[in-house]
């Protein structure tokens, strides 16, 4: 991953993100500290896609008594 000065980054955008698409992610400094990482659209898809489904997440809970159902009366009144 090669890192990048945060003006090199500005004046370079474009090549910048080529390099992100073809060689992966490229890492983006001020003041000599890493402060963000361009990256791929589809290898952030790939990373931040959930590795399972609401329903398989919650599926343990299935039989251990904790009532998941929605509770179907009016809402409560708040004073605002």
């Amino acid at each position: 991953m090669k890192t990048w000065p945060l003006q090199d980054a500005k004046n370079q955008f474009s090549h910048l993100v080529e390099l992100a698409v073809t060689q992966g992610p490229q890492t983006v400094t001020r003041h000599g500290e890493p402060v963000a990482v361009i990256v791929a659209a589809d290898e952030y898809k790939r990373v931040t896609r959930p590795k399972e489904t609401v329903l398989e997440f919650f599926r343990p809970l299935k039989g251990s008594g904790i009532p998941l159902e929605r509770r179907r009366d009016r809402p409560r009144k708040l004073k605002l």
